[in-house]
């Protein structure tokens, strides 16, 4: 929930924590009042498609590095139409930025799109504090929404939690559409959108895939009516406990034996699907540097993440599920959590990472392949 005018300027902010914890800065991009999430992201570069990624719907991003905004703005790297943080957290601004693609500043277009942002806080200190106390709301409060503490901490108490938040089909498309395929066409694949990227189906499409964009209320119909060679289930915002659409067509397209491959959202969707619980983190995995390792291969791999919520499934033991034997195939290096799941008996993985790169590094692109050679085992 967002109100706010144009116009940043130097006007002062506040950012109220749940637990009553206030930072006091100034200013950045849209002067007004907004509420979210308040996460971490621990990467340096790669700001413009942070804040166009759909599953940061509802979520105030708080940048670990201190100097944010110095490559500017440009129309080449949004992952989709829009900004989608619910505000926005950086120390120290660029006052001018310096890149050749740019063509207006962050600040401005965090003001043209309505997000309220705060600048010049220790966001060090915030960042600690996230880590020791947990993810939580928070509210950012400029201009002539500044009131009394406690009556802005009353306000970010109020409003709504991420746990139990259905939040999908607020950021899916509403109408299908298609990717072509770069060069000649090799597959045919239906992507059912919980919040997809935008570099996402290009990478596919640099394989020859011909990527069919579902709504994320698409149905097992809908799914097979564009005559799939595959199925991708895209990444998202929200609490997967309450995805229970997506749940019942993914287990309908495991039923068809059909290949399938999921990212971060479809992680957690492949997981219930196959009987796994999911859980909250503390505070989550954002930025473009975690490291996972492939189990499969033993190679350790720099990842990009955003996600909150995990796949509770025993990493020491292949499990029986009602679609045959399944594995943890990934895991974070620094925590042990899920980040990736196979199935042994059906052409089905995913993984809860952006093997996408948009922005991130390039060492999971292999995954896009892997997902090409279960439909090239399939059709043969």
């Amino acid at each position: 929930m967002t109100t706010s005018t144009r116009g940043a300027g130097k006007a002062p902010a506040v950012l109220v924590l749940e637990d009553g914890r206030i930072f006091r800065g100034r200013a950045y991009g849209a002067v007004g009042a907004t509420f979210g999430e308040a996460v971490f992201s621990t990467g340096m570069t790669g700001y413009q498609e942070t804040l166009t990624d759909p599953s940061y719907h509802r979520q105030v991003v708080v940048m670990t590095a201190p100097h944010v905004g110095n490559t500017g703005v440009n129309d080449e790297d949004m992952e989709s139409k829009k900004i989608w943080v619910s505000g926005y957290v950086v120390r120290d601004p660029a006052r001018v930025p310096s890149n050749w693609r740019s063509t207006r500043t962050l600040d401005e277009e965090l003001a043209a799109q309505g997000v309220v942002g705060v600048s010049g806080i220790d966001t060090r200190a915030l960042t600690r504090h996230l880590r020791e106390r947990g993810a939580m709301r928070v509210g950012i409060f400029s201009g002539d929404a500044i009131q009394d503490d406690a009556a802005l901490l009353a306000r970010v108490q109020e409003a709504p939690e991420m746990t139990g938040a259905d939040l999908s089909a607020e950021v899916a498309t509403t109408e299908a559409y298609v990717v072509p395929a770069i060069g000649e066409k090799k597959f045919t694949v239906a992507a059912v959108d919980l919040g997809i990227k935008g570099m996402t189906p290009h990478r596919m499409a640099e394989r020859g895939i011909e990527v069919h964009v579902l709504p994320a209320t698409a149905t097992v119909e809908d799914v097979y009516a564009v005559n799939p060679d595959g199925v991708f289930f895209s990444n998202g915002p929200g609490d997967p406990s309450t995805a229970d659409h997506p749940v019942s067509v993914m287990q309908g397209v495991l039923e068809r034996d059909t290949p399938l491959f999921g990212i971060c959202f479809g992680n957690q969707i492949l997981g219930r699907a196959l009987g796994f619980g999911t859980f909250k983190l503390k505070y989550g995995h954002r930025g473009i540097n975690q490291p996972v390792q492939d189990r499969t291969t033993g190679k350790v791999e720099v990842t990009a993440h955003n996600h909150g919520f995990a796949v509770d499934a025993p990493l020491d033991k292949v499990s029986d599920t009602p679609y045959g034997r399944a594995e943890v195939s990934h895991v974070c290096l620094n925590d042990n959590v899920v980040e990736g799941l196979q199935l042994l008996d059906k052409p089905a993985f995913s993984v809860q990472y952006h093997p996408e790169a948009a922005a991130g590094p390039h060492d999971a692109a292999y995954l896009f392949d892997r997902f090409v050679k279960l439909m090239e085992g399939q059709r043969a």
